[in-house]
């Protein structure tokens, strides 16, 4: 199955993006994030399918979890 989230230097400066689009992961979740319908993010990209929207979610998701958290105990004085 192809990716359809893809990161490419050559397209948006490596951003991950939506496969043969320049449509960032980055904008979708902002979109959603103020307050936008998935309806209305498919609505002003009209080349961006509800699966695409999905896979940039799950991209961004398996982004936050891929990282790692290493707690710096408090300095002693």
């Amino acid at each position: 199955m192809e990716a359809r989230v893809i990161r490419d230097p050559e397209v948006m400066l490596g951003k991950p993006v939506v496969a043969s689009t320049r449509i960032t992961v980055e904008e979708i979740l902002r979109r959603l994030a103020a307050g936008e319908t998935p309806e209305e993010v498919l609505a002003a990209h009209p080349r961006l399918t509800p699966e695409d929207r999905r896979a940039a979610l799950l991209y961004a998701a398996e982004a936050l979890g891929a990282e790692v958290y290493y707690p710096v105990p408090d300095k002693v004085a």
